[in-house]
């Protein structure tokens, strides 16, 4: 399956926005795609304003814009580690973005590779160039990578938000302000949309491989076991390749379709997107039709809205965490025109519902 025309744009930003600019050539090799395919997508964001395009190269157009009138000194920052290749994040940082510059901050970005311990280094180079405070959303793809990082976060001597992490109580985080979705509310509305349809087996799917999938699947374990609508359930890892925490079961490592037949299910929620969507291909492929033979809802809402099926998708309020969390910080620094925050603070912001194509009632609950 090709991957989505927003997704590989939000990536050809992210790349360029990490270096500051990049070679045309070199962005179709990363991305596997066309120089063709990625010319169109840099006029595209030329034409959007988020790039600059010049003789083969592409330029970021954060560096490009002016300070706002009183604005940040050249060392007046603040930094935001986000992880590589993580649209999710994109949205998170733009919603930060326009808080930080209207208050004339300028934004330091750092983009992580999909190594352990990579934020470490770039924070340490963020703090060395004078960063005033950080916004972070680590990618920390195993609990024991997680909990490695604990030490050195908590002894950071700047001001420091989390993005869509929720360090556990009694960790050494404890004390650091933190703004995330309620994945376990998010959760409940997709399984909630499909028992009220009339679904009563159910299958999840998620990456077992970021803080977010594991709430989702300790969310959905804790929903379907005590809700007197859901007949069974499983769940299993959206790609096998995803899970970190393990050893799993050969259910929980199966092919879906395999688990759907297996579990009588005519329903199933898979995060994140990307994974949904090629899902769903895999499906049609094992003659499993949606929404006629299987209801799918996508988790996280970034590209679920441009599949042949447009999908029905919980959204996280993705730019709002962005945003809420750069206020936060803003008043940690004393920027807020009020007085600095106080109490430690750990906001959970309410994802939404987007109902589309991919649901409906099964077939012995169609009218007649």
């Amino acid at each position: 399956m090709r991957e989505p025309v927003d997704l590989r744009r939000q990536r050809i930003l992210a790349a360029v926005q990490a270096r500051g600019s990049a070679r045309v050539r070199d962005l179709a090799a990363e991305l596997q795609v066309s120089v063709v395919t990625v010319r169109r997508d840099v006029e595209e964001l030329t034409r959007e304003g988020r790039l600059r395009r010049g003789h083969g190269v592409v330029r970021s157009a954060l560096a490009a814009q002016e300070v706002p009138t009183g604005g940040a000194a050249e060392g007046d920052a603040v930094a935001v580690v986000v992880p590589e290749r993580h649209s999710y994040l994109s949205e998170t940082l733009h919603g930060a973005r326009t808080v930080l510059e209207d208050a004339g901050l300028r934004i330091a970005l750092h983009i992580a590779p999909q190594v352990a311990g990579a934020e470490r280094p770039l924070v340490e180079r963020a703090l060395a160039d004078g960063a005033r405070g950080l916004l972070l959303a680590p990618r920390w793809r195993s609990r024991a990578v997680e909990e490695a990082d604990y030490a050195w976060l908590a002894a950071l001597d700047v001001p420091a938000v989390l993005m869509e992490r929720r360090p556990p109580p009694g960790s050494a985080l404890q004390a650091m302000d933190s703004v995330c979705s309620d994945h376990v509310h998010g959760a409940r509305l997709a399984v909630e949309h499909l028992v009220g349809l009339g679904h009563r087996r159910l299958v999840f799917a998620t990456r077992d491989d970021s803080p977010t999938a594991r709430s989702l699947r300790a969310a959905f374990r804790e929903i379907a076991e005590a809700h007197p609508l859901i007949e069974e359930w499983a769940w299993l890892l959206s790609a096998p390749e995803a899970g970190q925490d393990g050893p799993y079961t050969g259910q929980e490592t199966a092919e879906l379709a395999a688990i759907l037949r297996k579990v009588g299910a005519t329903g199933a929620v898979l995060h994140g997107d990307v994974d949904a969507l090629m899902l769903v291909q895999r499906l049609a492929d094992d003659g499993v039709r949606v929404p006629e033979d299987c209801s799918v809802v996508a988790y996280d809402d970034v590209v679920a809205s441009l599949g042949s099926t447009p999908l029905t998708a919980v959204a996280p309020p993705k730019a709002e965490v962005g945003r809420v969390a750069a206020e936060l910080l803003l008043r940690r620094l004393g920027r807020s025109g009020g007085p600095a925050a106080g109490a430690v603070q750990r906001v959970e912001l309410l994802p939404s519902l987007m109902v589309r194509g991919s649901t409906r009632a099964p077939a012995d609950r169609q009218p007649q």
